[in-house]
């Protein structure tokens, strides 16, 4: 969500801040602003609603320098998306914040701080912490101090950046669940919600904890934690690239994702799978104990990676014979749960941030679990650190909001996971041999069914000016058709609902008619004959079926139903193979219909608010 860019130097730092920003567009924004602390030590603040370019295009019309300032990227919270509500807020002309996160209680200290005379410009909660950082300063309390006492009164998720435009040789942060990595430079210092926006700068990084609050300077950074006890955090080196993410010959960066999964599912295995045998080292030093105590399996995530959970459960139960459990984090949370004996926590996330998963994974931590185990994409995330095991998909940067090669990778992951617990639980070495051959085929099948790009462009004709669309699908295939409707929703707007298909006659049926094409998809599995006798339920309402089918079906087109033919792949890999035209379909009609298909309204790549 929220992106977060500071930066103390001996030079100007707008143009590491503005830059800063660009690598953080991904994620999701609805308008960004700078605040600098310039050579007469006043603050000069510049915000616009929508995208950089139009923050950019103030600079050039009035522009700003400093050698101290803080940057921001908002999705709106607390406040409409107004030019008031965008990041940075300052109080008076002394202090200026950016945050990301919710501040809960903002209500009860906005109304002790209007009581003082504090008058505030906008709807947020951030400008709370503006106000109350001021009124500790004002009255002789340090700067560290001053946000150390704010933060503890707040209640809720949240990263801070603080300037005292009369305290100018340090920026304050804090990190309460919401990420934030310190850039290690070379007399000059940075700080930001995600290393990509600092590659160009430096690529020394610390990782602040759950709790820190950080002093930085031009010439040093003072990390102390949550007690208030200064502490070392190891300072890392990261290889990644600095070029920013190029779209190629494609027209945005979903498509260039969706035509990337064939070399990130290659990836994903790369050195995971010998001699036909997956090799569970690639989990961490505990694997071997963990799997072998696990009798139970419990799976926490959010959207998308909620729907690999889902299938993850088929795969976990059939497979290794593990009962296994999948849940929303968000509904985790806030229930009591009962935790089976030797039961093995997971998480999915691609960030390995989302607020909901992570506060998950740490109440899990607390709890009667044995271990546990994410599955992400990005190494030095909060997740990884914070879990037992880890399994990294590799699937690589991805910059459309809609998740397609991280969920991809996620589901390959899992399944070489589930293979893993399998062999602890008895599975032989012949049953493995026969297993792992389809693993590898993965990402061919799905370079085949990259093939049908030309196909669903055309599809998608028949979708771009409908209103709703049904997904059906059966066993590990009803997740895949929640993820496909998901996917229309998301960046067509069009309104998409998965079911079970067991489940129409007990309600769905009802929306059924001509306009509402109903999407199915179909491999050769031990519940195709009752999905067919399902998909005859819905034609004889009228209902329109596409049928994303395996020629071995036997399924044909007639009136009222067209089959998209799927290439063959083996009933284990098929939830993988027969997600990508689902993409692929949602891709073209969101094209057809004009929308940002990469940046879609109202959402945000990485959610790290509750």
């Amino acid at each position: 969500m929220c992106g977060i860019v500071g930066a103390i130097a001996e030079r100007n730092v707008v143009p590491i801040l503005v830059e800063g920003l660009r690598r953080l567009e991904y994620r999701g924004y609805d308008s960004a602003g700078l605040a600098v602390l310039r050579d007469d030590r006043s603050l000069g603040l510049r915000r616009a609603v929508g995208k950089v370019s139009g923050l950019q295009s103030k600079l050039d019309a009035d522009p700003l320098a400093g050698t101290l300032g803080l940057a921001h990227t908002r999705w709106a919270t607390h406040g409409g998306v107004t030019e008031q509500n965008a990041h940075p807020h300052l109080s008076g002309d002394r202090i200026a914040v950016i945050h990301n996160g919710v501040i809960e209680n903002f209500q009860e200290i906005k109304d002790e701080l209007l009581e003082k005379g504090y008058v505030f410009a906008s709807e947020t909660d951030t400008e709370v912490a503006a106000h109350l950082v001021h009124d500790y300063v004002k009255n002789g309390t340090d700067l560290v101090e001053a946000v150390r006492k704010a933060t503890q009164r707040f209640e809720g998720a949240f990263a801070l950046l603080v300037v005292d435009a009369e305290d100018p040789d340090r920026v304050v942060v804090s990190r309460v669940a919401s990420p934030l990595v310190i850039g290690v430079g070379i007399g000059e210092n940075y700080v930001a919600s995600g290393i990509q926006a600092l590659l160009p700068v430096t690529q020394r990084f610390i990782y602040l904890e759950q709790g820190d609050l950080a002093e930085i300077t031009r010439e040093s950074i003072q990390v102390f934690d949550a007690a208030g006890t200064p502490v070392e955090r190891e300072v890392h080196e990261t290889n990644a690239a600095t070029d920013t993410a190029d779209r190629g010959p494609y027209r945005h960066f979903m498509l260039k994702e969706i035509f990337d999964q064939p070399s990130a599912l290659a990836d994903t295995l790369y050195g995971r799978v010998n001699n036909n045998r997956v090799l569970p080292d690639s989990l961490g030093p505990r694997a071997a104990e963990l799997l072998a105590r696990a009798e139970n399996i419990h799976i926490v995530a959010c959207g998308t990676s909620y729907h690999a959970g889902c299938v993850g459960k088929y795969w976990f139960e059939s497979i290794a014979g593990v009962p296994c459990q999948v849940e929303i984090a968000s509904e985790y949370r806030y229930r009591t749960v009962v935790v089976p004996e030797n039961t093995l926590f997971v998480t999915l996330s691609q960030s390995g941030e989302t607020a909901d998963t992570l506060e998950a994974l740490r109440l899990a931590k607390a709890s009667n679990y044995i271990g546990s185990l994410t599955i992400c994409n990005s190494a030095h995330s909060s997740m990884v650190r914070e879990s037992d095991l880890t399994m990294m998909t590799h699937a690589g940067p991805e910059i459309g909001v809609a998740s397609t090669k991280a969920f991809t990778t996620q589901l390959l992951s899992m399944l070489l996971v589930t293979l893993m617990l399998a062999r602890h639980r008895g599975m032989d070495d012949a049953r493995e041999g026969e297993l792992v051959p389809h693993v590898y085929h993965a990402a061919a099948a799905v370079e085949q069914a990259l093939g049908m790009n030309d196909l669903l462009r055309e599809l998608a004709e028949d979708f771009a000016e409908k209103h709703h669309t049904l997904f059906l699908g059966r066993g590990p295939m009803w997740p895949i058709a929640m993820e496909g409707a998901l996917k229309l929703k998301e960046i067509s707007y069009i309104h998409a609902e998965a079911y079970a298909a067991g489940e129409l006659k007990h309600g769905p049926l009802a929306l059924i008619d001509e306009d509402m094409p109903v999407v199915v998809v179909a491999p050769n599995n031990d519940l195709l004959d009752k999905l067919k006798s399902n998909m005859q339920v819905v034609r004889a309402r009228g209902g329109q079926l596409y049928v994303f089918a395996d020629k071995e079906t036997g399924i044909e087109s007639e009136e009222g139903i067209r089959v998209i033919e799927m290439p063959h792949a083996d009933r284990l890999i098929a939830p993988i193979v027969y997600t990508v035209p689902l993409q692929l379909l949602s891709y073209h009609v969101a094209v057809l219909k004009g929308t940002d298909v990469d940046q879609p309204r109202n959402l945000a790549k990485s959610v790290t608010v509750e």
